[in-house]
């Protein structure tokens, strides 16, 4: 498959994605069974993510949104912009944060802080994917779906400057 200028070959597919998000559904309705928390999801990517997730959850929540970038090309920037923030309140309440991919962790370690001000109960973090040779800050991912190396993937709401997310299966990039 063919984005822009590069290409990419099939890598997880949907079974699996979708095995990866009723494991993560069922660990939060365990975790928050008397709790109602607020999935603060992170956007653009993990739109697809949080509305597979909420679908599992047979718990009470609420949905927020956040928009941040972090990524130029197929590269993590290693700066994090906040593009809007988020409306809902969230003293006293349990966050957790949706993203669909963590490597490098700056922008997980940034919204944190933001998250931190509004003071919630608890802040937790739910990824999809993680990989764990791209991390440079530490993170404390409470849900994460499926580990991978430190390869540049697209679909699932994933992107290659912003085409791409709309697969349902995940692909990396051609070597």
């Amino acid at each position: 498959m063919k984005i822009n200028d590069k290409s990419f070959v099939p890598y997880i597919e949907e079974k699996a994605i979708q095995e990866a998000v009723q494991d993560i559904a069922q660990a939060i309705n365990q975790d928050f069974a008397e709790r109602k928390p607020v999935l603060v999801t992170v956007l653009n990517g993990a739109f697809m993510f949080a509305s597979d997730l909420m679908k599992c959850l047979d718990i009470e929540v609420e949905i927020s949104f956040v928009k941040v970038k972090s990524y130029e090309g197929t590269q993590s920037s290693g700066k994090v912009k906040q593009l809007f923030g988020l409306d809902t309140p969230l003293e006293g309440k349990d966050v957790i944060l949706l993203e669909d991919i963590v490597d490098t962790g700056y922008t997980v370690q940034h919204l944190i802080k933001i998250l931190e001000e509004k003071k919630p109960a608890s802040i937790n973090i739910a990824s999809l994917l993680f990989k764990p040779d791209a991390l440079q800050v530490p993170v404390s991912l409470k849900y994460k779906g499926i580990e991978i190396p430190n390869k540049f993937v697209v679909g699932y709401g994933l992107d290659y400057d912003g085409y791409g997310r709309q697969y349902k299966d995940i692909y990396r990039l051609k070597e």
